[in-house]
């Protein structure tokens, strides 16, 4: 495996993440996938070939083993980290869509053009879709393969004999489990480790809407303010009336009496009326 584009796509998941998507990725790589590869591959690997029954009949051992083994702890455990990781790899692919995109508009209308996305890995529109949905993917990948260990081995342990009666076997055998107590410790281990992820999953996704649903509250408070803005202007004197106030048709002005003067004839004293 190439490390550098490992190390890449690890830096893109990193960067494109929530603080909640960070620490979950640190589980997978640190808490999953180096235990995985360091050590609990080596304990799985002579789980055939230490796994004892008390006959030599040809055939009872590989029956028994079977039946009690269906499926590989190492296999599940391989095949889940394969899809748990998918859905981050699709969201770095969906912001190097939207890159591409912005590139071919640019190419095509030069650099004065509009851009189409401000900054094409803000989680917006489909993007965030997409983020939202690798979440509850990864979350339901891990909860169907907790079912699935605990379906094929119940409780998550593994017992140190086994008795086996299936044919070709004469009668009832007992079979014994290579090192039950060292799975057992590994298998819980990643149990506990994938319940954390699963948490994590479900908690970045409540994040992610309830901070959405902060920012639409937001905005409609914001519109809401400017309407009331509007409608205070209104009501109040219209720009550009210079003070004056319009009244209806049927509006009669109050009349005010005019005090007398001297200059006007009808309002000489009385002592010049009497005069010849």
């Amino acid at each position: 495996m190439n490390w550098e584009v490992f190390e890449g796509l690890l830096s893109g998941v990193n960067k494109y993440s929530t603080a909640f998507g960070r620490v979950w990725l640190s589980l997978i790589f640190i808490f999953r996938l180096l235990v995985y590869v360091v050590a609990a591959e080596r304990v799985w690997s002579d789980d055939h070939k230490d796994f004892d029954c008390n006959t030599r009949q040809p055939g009872c051992g590989n029956v028994c083993f079977d039946h009690f083994f269906p499926v590989s702890h190492i296999r599940l455990w391989a095949l889940q980290l394969i899809l748990v990781t998918c859905p981050s790899l699709l969201v770095i692919m969906h912001v190097a869509y939207r890159e591409a995109k912005q590139q071919r508009h640019r190419a095509a209308g030069g650099d004065d053009c509009r851009h189409i996305y401000l900054n094409p890995g803000k989680k917006r529109g489909g993007l965030w879709w997409t983020y939202l949905l690798s979440l509850v993917f990864k979350a339901g990948v891990d909860v169907v393969f907790l079912y699935i260990f605990y379906h094929f081995y119940r409780n998550y342990t593994l017992p140190r004999v086994v008795k086996c009666e299936l044919p070709p076997c004469p009668n009832v055998v007992d079979c014994f489990i290579s090192r039950p107590t060292e799975k057992n410790i590994f298998t819980l281990f990643m149990v506990v480790t994938a319940c954390v992820c699963v948490v994590l999953s479900l908690v970045e996704a409540a994040y992610l809407i309830g901070k959405r649903c902060h920012e639409c509250l937001l905005a409609g408070g914001g519109e809401g303010r400017r309407h009331s803005q509007d409608g205070t202007l209104s009501c109040a004197e219209p720009a550009g009336t210079g003070g004056q106030v319009f009244h209806g048709a049927d509006y009669k002005p109050p009349t005010a009496s005019i005090p007398p003067t001297a200059s006007s004839p009808d309002t000489l004293p009385e002592e010049e009326v009497a005069l010849p």
